[in-house]
């Protein structure tokens, strides 16, 4: 672990490989032994540790994303029973998938189609699309669920959608290659990691504006803030570590080694703990988030990519992206309990329902016409997606 590391490296520094092209053939060498083709954002959270309800625990899924060409797809798991009881198409090779604070409606972007999809979580439907920049990548939801953000990738900035109209209706410069995202619990902040500047933009979403840019190491990845707003975590997919970054200051004040190929980070509803999937060795680091040192290691499935904690933090959700399986640990005992086959999952987020759901659910039906269905007023990785440099992207995108 070092200290005070808020030095970006030299920009225009050649580098050996490209992140995603290592992401790949990572993904492909697994894959092949083990004899397979090569292949959020949550709501706020209080800053107290929660506890949830057996309502709430009634109600909660894990959305995760399959990355599939053409068409993909957003699967449903009950927490309850470990179960997909639905599964919802979407665009070509999605990437991320956000759910809006009251549970409805998701946004999922789709990296190879340029556009964002708009799902209904309760008719477990594709209902509208919305153009933004060239592939897509991260998508968070502001907590009063009135704007999305989306980092487009090959285009080089973040496009703010408003939830009320489902259009753009802000375009954001940021840095090279913009990839996760994150937001503060107030919604003051969204954090961007650019992957190909070192660096995370730090957007006022007041005024839609970089007010900051923190530097950090190597081909930065995905991000998560924690739920009491006071760090900010940042995966390093080439220089296999952590940075922490201070919010307050938006500095970066650690960095803490990891696995090989970090690319999810994910930190437990009472912001003692963090999650961190490691592609490459097929683990998740566990960080004590006041001692910032990993205090334990879980094996989990092939290339592991997204992570999420259920809302009381007694499970977390690991996709692995070449052995088509999410992995359950019991973050108690710290071992894999079951595993959901889901096929090419990247993106996991878990969030609730409204209603009393879950249960077998409708599954994919044919998209509506453009616009949000009736009587809602609105209201978190991935292998071979071109990036655009013309090269091939990999888990954790």
């Amino acid at each position: 672990m070092s200290t005070d590391d808020d030095a970006p490296t030299t920009p225009g520094t050649p580098r050996k490989r490209n992140w995603k092209t290592c992401v790949r053939a990572a993904v492909a060498a697994v894959a092949l032994a083990v004899g397979l083709a090569p292949m959020a954002a949550l709501p706020a959270a209080s800053a107290a540790e929660p506890t949830a309800s057996a309502a709430q625990q009634a109600n909660e899924v894990a959305y995760v994303v399959t990355s599939t060409i053409p068409v993909g797809s957003v699967s449903k798991i009950d927490t309850r029973t470990n179960t997909v009881i639905a599964t919802i198409a979407v665009g070509n090779d999605p990437f991320g998938v956000a759910i809006t604070p009251d549970g409805t409606h998701g946004y999922v972007t789709n990296s190879r189609a340029d556009f964002v999809s708009l799902i209904n979580t309760i008719t477990n439907t594709s209902i509208d699309i919305i153009p933004v920049g060239h592939i897509p990548e991260g998508v968070v939801i502001t907590p009063d669920g009135g704007r999305v953000y989306v980092a487009n990738n090959g285009s080089n900035n973040v496009s703010v959608i408003s939830t009320a109209s489902n259009t753009v209706v802000a375009t954001i410069p940021v840095g090279n290659s913009p990839e996760g995202m994150a937001i503060s619990p107030d919604g003051t902040r969204v954090y961007v990691t650019n992957t190909f500047s070192d660096n995370v933009s730090v957007i006022d979403t007041a005024t839609n504006t970089v007010v900051a840019t923190i530097g950090v190491r190597q081909f930065p990845t995905m991000m998560t803030v924690a739920p009491n707003g006071a760090r900010a975590y940042v995966t390093n997919f080439q220089s296999n570590n952590v940075s922490v970054i201070d919010t307050a200051t938006n500095r970066n004040v650690r960095t803490i080694p990891v696995g090989e190929n970090p690319v999810g980070v994910a930190v437990a509803p009472d912001s003692k703990t963090v999650y961190v999937t490691n592609l490459a060795t097929s683990d998740v680091s566990v960080i004590d988030a006041d001692t910032n040192t990993v205090v334990a290691t879980i094996p989990v499935g092939n290339s592991p990519r997204g992570v999420a904690f259920t809302l009381d933090g007694t499970r977390a959700y690991v996709t692995n992206s070449a052995s088509a399986g999410v992995s359950v640990i019991d973050t108690a005992s710290r071992t894999v309990i079951t595993t959901v086959t889901v096929d090419a999952p990247s993106a996991v987020t878990v969030a609730l329902l409204p209603g009393p759901q879950p249960g077998p659910q409708p599954g994919p039906q044919p998209r509506a016409a453009a616009g949000i269905d009736a009587g809602v007023d609105q209201s978190m990785g991935r292998v071979g997606a071109p990036t655009r440099r013309g090269e091939a992207a990999g888990a954790g995108r």
